[in-house]
């Protein structure tokens, strides 16, 4: 262990009780690791279950769970709930953060609330991050200045399944600012990702822009995913959606983020 997760260590051991704010990401996964390892802390590990989250998803959480010896707690989370949050504002993540920070405040009953949070974050759109500063969550990985990368090559020092695991972001990420979130809309993103999964696509987002499905993969994959064009028109209007696009611009995260500088 390298002096930067070192001071994790040295960081967790001064918090007490935790709760560690559990998605099955590389990076509450490797947190949650660190903390399992200090066999004196008392901590619990809650994955809040929503809509917003696939199903493979969740599942895949538990299986990282189980690998690392944890006893992961899967609470519900009803944003969808939340008439703010459905109308989909600029600051969405910002409206969820805190009804996170709500829900795990009220299980953990005075603990401190820690999650995977890391400098890569920080260059990022995320508001959601400002208000869990304000709610009080700890991110041990940004007070150690520990990035993605260095999360990645520790997860992959200690051969953990979840090393090469690629970065997602919930399924309301997929629908623009200002169009309505909606079950219905998050299960066709949900079952459209899973068609592309299918085709050994390694990166991909099926975002919707109304009757449009505006597919993103990286470029280089640009080929597989015409091999699959038959297949992906197919689901496309199968989902109830009439058009099927490939993004010549490729797979970017955030890429709904790019109106916000227009």
């Amino acid at each position: 262990m390298n002096d930067q997760f070192k001071r994790v260590v040295k960081i967790l051991g001064d918090l007490g009780p935790l709760i560690v704010a559990y998605s099955g990401g590389v990076d509450s996964s490797l947190l949650a690791a660190v903390v399992s390892s200090n066999p004196d802390g008392k901590a619990r590990y809650i994955l809040l279950d929503s809509p917003l989250m696939p199903r493979r998803a969740v599942d895949e959480a538990l299986r990282i769970a189980e690998e690392l010896g944890i006893d992961c707690e899967v609470v519900p989370f009803p944003i969808l709930d939340d008439e703010r949050f459905c109308e989909n504002p600029v600051d969405r993540c910002a409206v969820c953060k805190r009804a996170q920070s709500s829900i795990l405040k009220e299980i953990g009953e005075g603990a401190v609330i820690i999650d995977g949070a890391n400098t890569s974050d920080l260059g990022e759109f995320r508001p959601g991050l400002a208000v869990s500063d304000e709610e009080g969550i700890i991110h041990p990985f940004i007070e150690a200045e520990i990035g993605k990368p260095e999360i990645r090559e520790m997860a992959r020092e200690c051969g953990y399944s979840f090393r090469d695991k690629p970065s997602d972001a919930c399924l309301a990420t997929r629908i623009p600012y200002g169009e309505p979130v909606t079950y219905e809309k998050l299960r066709i993103i949900e079952m459209g990702e899973e068609i592309l999964r299918g085709l050994g696509l390694s990166r991909f987002r099926f975002r919707i822009h109304g009757d449009i499905a505006r597919i993103e993969v990286p470029p280089e994959e640009f080929g597989l995913a015409l091999a699959g064009r038959d297949e992906i028109v197919s689901a496309v209007r199968e989902l109830g959606l009439l058009y099927a696009t490939l993004d010549l611009a490729g797979f970017r995260s955030g890429s709904m983020d790019e109106t916000l500088s227009l």
